[in-house]
């Protein structure tokens, strides 16, 4: 069955650089509205908000896909490079930046039906927004103002390695309608800044 979110998916797949680029902002947008909601007084908050960037964060959409879509998005949009992700991480990913903002986190799992963070989601929810990622200065710092301020508990205990020597945690936040959206807070490599 057919869903605007699955259509955009679809649609980053097109040979045709406005119709991708359309995709882009649909699955940016389908991503992003629940994750700011999430995040609304966390941006707001005087001492997390400049953490996350404040008024103008980054925020990038993470589209879990299987792995035939992974390479027909790759292929449709000229990516060659992969993110290098740590080896205990059942991830394959690279990034997508579009006019306009619009910036995909395209994933896939390494192992389809093992039992890795990818794997699981794409088995119990197919295609679709995995995560929602909020570039911050400072995870450590986050972290604990998130637990301190908010009662929102990181999935890690620590935060850990992620993707092109970033360093990550995880937020499965409620939202007011009782669905989640899970956050990833990042922080870029030392040379990246």
């Amino acid at each position: 069955m057919s869903s605007p979110l699955t259509d955009a998916i679809t649609g980053l797949t097109s040979p045709d650089a406005a119709a991708r680029l359309a995709a882009a902002n649909e699955v940016h947008a389908a991503g992003r509205k629940p994750a700011r909601e999430a995040a609304k007084a966390w941006l707001a908050d005087e001492e997390l908000g400049p953490l996350l960037l404040g008024s103008k964060p980054e925020i990038t959409v993470g589209l879990a896909v299987p792995r035939e879509t992974f390479a027909k998005i790759r292929a449709a949009n000229g990516v060659s490079r992969l993110a290098e992700v740590p080896s205990d991480q059942d991830a394959e990913e690279f990034e997508l930046h579009f006019a306009g903002g619009a910036s995909l986190d395209i994933l896939t799992s390494r192992a389809p039906g093992g039992d890795g963070a990818i794997a699981r989601y794409l088995e119990k929810f197919g295609e679709g927004v995995q995560q929602v990622e909020f570039r911050c200065t400072d995870v450590d710092r986050a972290t604990a103002i998130l637990k301190e301020k908010f009662g929102v508990a990181a999935i890690y205990p620590e935060t850990r390695p992620g993707a092109d020597s970033t360093r990550v945690n995880f937020f499965l936040v409620r939202l007011p309608d009782k669905s989640k959206v899970l956050i990833e807070l990042y922080e870029a490599a030392p040379n990246k800044k």
